[in-house]
């Protein structure tokens, strides 16, 4: 069995971060494992207080991990200080990490900042070189890459100008006015659009931890980034369309829509 590799923050309603990620890896038939760098007291209204990992405690997490069960594909998500990136780069390069998907979560869906300012040039320096693919969406590109977005061409300048300076593979993810749910995927033989239609779903809580999760999930089953993606995008718009409607801000999606198990059936009163 395929495995993968979350190291991300908790979200205790279930809809983000280590919850989301370990539904997805187990959505698509890979065995999920997660170090957990920080908790939240959150739920789909906004994010309440966060608790990090110490850094002795997340790399103790790491060594257990890699040290037993060596992860095919490897999923960073909120990692929001500095002497913590450095644990994860430092532990991924001790044990060759490989398929490594940087989700650089900056912002929370409700708006909560979730990462310090000198941690983004942390997470810039440290682990987008060690990238896969970074999978940063309009905002977050524009911090990478330092260009404003208006357009489909600034998503095409953006993902070059961060694939050309840390030297990885980079999803700018649309939405956010731009377009209707189109991604755009450089390395370094060139881009190619990934065409979606936007699904009239306000319940978008961690819709950016699963994608980057899927991708994971389908790098570590030997899928080509290109296949990965694409599988991805079809996933989520599947979760989406779902239309799980739950709590009382931007509710969570249905990540076991497609689920088939002899264990689901009625529920008995």
């Amino acid at each position: 069995m395929k495995t993968a590799l979350t190291i991300a923050g908790s979200d205790p309603s279930g809809g983000a971060g280590i919850q989301a990620d370990i539904k997805t890896m187990t959505a698509h038939g890979v065995y999920a494992m997660s170090v957990i760098a920080a908790l939240t007291a959150q739920n789909t209204a906004g994010v309440k207080s966060i608790l990090e990992s110490t850094p002795d405690f997340l790399a103790d997490q790491l060594d257990c991990v890699f040290t037993d069960i060596p992860p095919d594909a490897v999923k960073t998500g909120m990692v929001s200080s500095i002497p913590l990136i450095d644990v994860i780069a430092d532990k991924l390069e001790q044990y060759g990490a490989r398929n490594i998907v940087v989700d650089p979560v900056m912002v929370a869906t409700s708006g909560a900042r979730l990462i310090s300012e000198p941690a983004v040039e942390a997470l810039k320096e440290r682990l987008l070189p060690l990238a896969t693919v970074v999978t940063p969406n309009v905002p977050e590109a524009e911090i990478l890459s330092g260009r404003s977005i208006a357009d489909a061409a600034g998503m095409e300048a953006a993902a070059r100008t961060i694939s050309q300076r840390y030297g990885c593979a980079v999803l700018c993810k649309g939405g956010h006015q731009i377009n209707d749910a189109d991604d755009f995927l450089w390395r370094e033989d060139g881009g190619r659009w990934f065409r979606g239609k936007r699904i009239q779903n306000p319940n978008t809580h961690g819709t950016g931890c699963t994608l980057s999760s899927a991708i994971a999930s389908n790098l570590a089953k030997g899928y080509p980034l290109d296949t990965a993606v694409e599988r991805a995008k079809a996933y989520i718009s599947g979760a989406l369309g779902a239309m799980l409607d739950l709590g009382h801000g931007a509710g969570p999606m249905d990540h076991m829509f497609d689920l088939t198990s002899r264990f689901i059936g009625e529920v008995q009163a």
